[in-house]
Parts: C-alpha cells; structure tokens; sequence
C-alpha cells in the first residue's frame, strides 16, 4: 500500500510504501477510492488537537471496498462500498455508551487521528463503524458525506426547528447542510470570510435568502446560527443575530478561544452549544435525508501523493466545496 504519513506535527505528509494492513477481529480491510480532506485534518497536522498517534496516515471521510475481513466477520462483506467517518470505535461500556450518547465514550478511537485513516490505497476500519454505501454512486461525491455531512447533520439537530438559520464558515459542511435546510423549507443566511464574494455567490447559488461577511448583520433576526469555522470570535458574531431564545451551535471539533464578550448577547435565553463527534444513529438518520434532499457534493479532487496541496489550499481558503483525494 502507499500513504500520505505525518511523521511530526507541522510537517508535510511524507509518501511511504509499506505491506496491505491485514484486519484483525472484527475487523475490514479497504481499498480506498476517495477520501475528503477535513478543516480537523488540518488541524491534526497543524498540531491544534495534541497527542495524535505519530507517525499517522491522515484522513477520516473515506469511501472504499471492502477487500479483506477478519475471521469473525461474514466474508459476505467482501466487495462491498462502505463509509468510514472520524469516530472509529467505542468501548461500548462506560456510562455515555451505555446511555446512547457514544458520541462522548471515555475510550474512543478517530479515524485519522488515533488510529491510521484515509489518505492512503488501504485502510483498516471497525466493521461496526463502516456504513453501507450505495455501489452505483460516485465516491468522489461520497466521501465528504461521511464527516462534513453527518457532523453538519448533527449540527443541524442541534440548531433546532429553526427557520431562519446562519451558517457561518460557508465550505464542505454548510454547502451540503444549506442543501437539506432548503430542502426542508427553512431561509439560509450565509456567511462568509469578509470580502469572498466567491463563497457569496457559492451560498446563493445554493438557495440561500442572504450572503455576507461574518463582520456584517443579516437582514433579519435569526433562530440559530451554527459555525462551521474554527474562530472562535464568530461565538458573539452569532449571538448578536440570533433572536432571544436563539441558540448559536459550534460545529467544529477545535475552535479559537473565546473573546471575552458582554453578558447582554446571551441574555434573553440565547444559548451556545458545541457538537462533539458523532454516532452511528446520525448516519442511520443522514443518508436517507441526504438522498431525499437530492444532495450534491461539490469537490476538487487531488490525486493522493498531492495532499499537501490540498492540506494548502484548505487552509488558504481557495476551495468551494470539499477537497477529495483519489489513489
């Protein structure tokens, strides 16, 4: 197998060639035909999350073929497309798991993070945590379902019945959210960095009501607002247009500190929560939205020994979409 491999953090992946990983019990060996490139991706490379699993191969939206399977598992697995998202596996016994919230486990593996991920030809995942995937779709398409989407999804949740809703940070989760918001009849109010008319002109074409600078005021009151970028002065950004009783919902594994910020924004019963990882039940519930809402993804695919560049481009913000690496 070959792979992109962070050997130090703040370093460029390193393209190494090593023996096809071989799954263990319950267990799957894939062979990689997409991976999306995630803002935590970066943030792992970047050093922003301590303590990753070093040297790492990078990479948690990953769409495969199941080629291999450990001895536990039905070979009738073999030749199956399956998703494998950021969180890889749960201990299934401490008191978040045993109260369905494994979301938060005391013990959990992420993929790309912890464990080696996706941005390689092979990659061994948890057979309980790789979602069957349709065999006649493009993975390219797939691939930024499987973070961007179901951590947008759970976002979304969390938000509420909100009808008008912000989404700030506009790039791979918010461009697929704002199609299943407008699918479900709620006004997008799209925000961007201050002065990317690109992403502007993005949003609108997506059906959003309204886009602008995170620095500017929608046009009108807001029910909640979710935040897709890790800054974390976009917190009192958020509260001031959000309407009281409004909840502000941060979406990103890893953000800035928060400014100090004055009582007056949370009063009136607004509220600010964080999404943390996802369960296996959200991608059970996301899917078949995703296909009823017609969602579709919009990439830039890199081929994998160019993941460096697309690490660049992520970071630079020159990207609509999700960045895709293909083997």
């Amino acid at each position: 197998m070959k792979a992109m491999v962070l050997e130090r953090v703040g370093s460029p992946l390193r393209l190494i060639e090593q023996p096809d990983p071989a799954p263990g019990d319950g267990q799957l060996m894939l062979r990689v035909e997409a991976c999306a490139v995630c803002r935590t991706d970066l943030h792992v490379c970047d050093g922003d999350l301590p303590d990753p699993k070093l040297p790492l191969v990078p990479g948690h939206e990953i769409v495969g073929i199941v080629e291999a399977v450990g001895g536990d598992i039905a070979s009738s697995r073999i030749g199956q497309r399956v998703g494998v998202p950021w969180l890889g596996y749960t201990c299934g016994s401490c008191a978040f798991c045993r109260a369905g919230q494994e979301n938060l486990c005391d013990r959990p593996e992420f993929t790309g993070f912890t464990r080696d991920g996706g941005f390689a030809t092979h990659v061994v995942a948890d057979a309980d945590y790789a979602f069957a995937l349709e065999k006649d779709a493009d993975p390219v398409s797939l691939a930024p379902l499987l973070c961007a989407g179901l951590i947008g999804w759970r976002s979304l949740k969390k938000a509420g019945a909100a009808g008008k809703i912000g989404l700030y940070g506009f790039g791979a989760a918010a461009h697929i959210i704002a199609q299943i918001c407008r699918w479900q009849g709620r006004e997008v109010y799209a925000f961007s960095r201050p002065g990317d008319e690109a992403a502007q002109r993005f949003a609108l074409g997506l059906g959003a009501v309204w886009a602008g600078g995170s620095d500017e005021s929608p046009p009108a009151m807001l029910d909640a607002a979710i935040i897709f970028a890790a800054v974390g002065e976009l917190v009192p950004a958020a509260l001031k247009a959000v309407r009281k009783g409004g909840r502000v919902v941060c979406g990103g594994i890893h953000m800035s500190d928060l400014p100090s910020m004055p009582y007056a924004l949370i009063w009136g019963e607004r509220s600010v929560v964080s999404v943390a990882n996802l369960t296996r039940a959200d991608a059970e519930e996301f899917f078949p939205v995703a296909r009823q809402a017609g969602v579709k993804t919009h990439t830039t695919v890199y081929p994998l020994i160019d993941a460096n560049r697309a690490l660049d481009d992520l970071r630079a913000g020159r990207l609509s979409g999700a960045a895709v690496l293909t083997p």
